[in-house]
């Protein structure tokens, strides 16, 4: 069981990715910007951190970007789930130091299957 924070702008998609994490035996923690999804991951030190990407403010890009040069969240996995399926997309949001990158609408088993890598590594 990890601790995982899913950030997402979406009330329905939290509530689905939630979903999906609950039932694969996982602690879940919300956030619905970049910006609560930074401090959020500074307080509660999750395993992992579920980013959407197109967010109002800082975009989930950023915010990994972000995440990934803190020194108090550096070791804290991002895994990037959005709708931006294009090649160049997921080249950029690795390049931001995300471990994995899941194109919405996501399937409960490749999500929990990406999660366990992210983890792992």
């Amino acid at each position: 069981m990890a601790r995982i924070l899913v950030v997402d702008d979406s009330q329905t998609e939290r509530h689905v990715l939630s979903e999906y994490l609950i039932q694969g035996g996982h602690e879940v923690f919300q956030s619905n910007s970049g910006e609560d999804g930074i401090a959020k991951a500074k307080d509660v030190k999750p395993d992992l951190v579920m980013m959407d990407v197109v967010m109002p403010g800082l975009n989930g890009f950023q915010a990994t970007r972000v995440l990934q040069r803190t020194p108090e969240t550096q070791n804290i996995p991002v895994l990037l789930c959005t709708t931006k399926d294009k090649e160049t997309d997921r080249i950029w949001g690795m390049r931001q130091g995300a471990c994995e990158y899941l194109t919405k609408p996501v399937k409960k088993d490749e999500l929990l299957a990406k999660i366990d890598e992210c983890l792992k590594r």
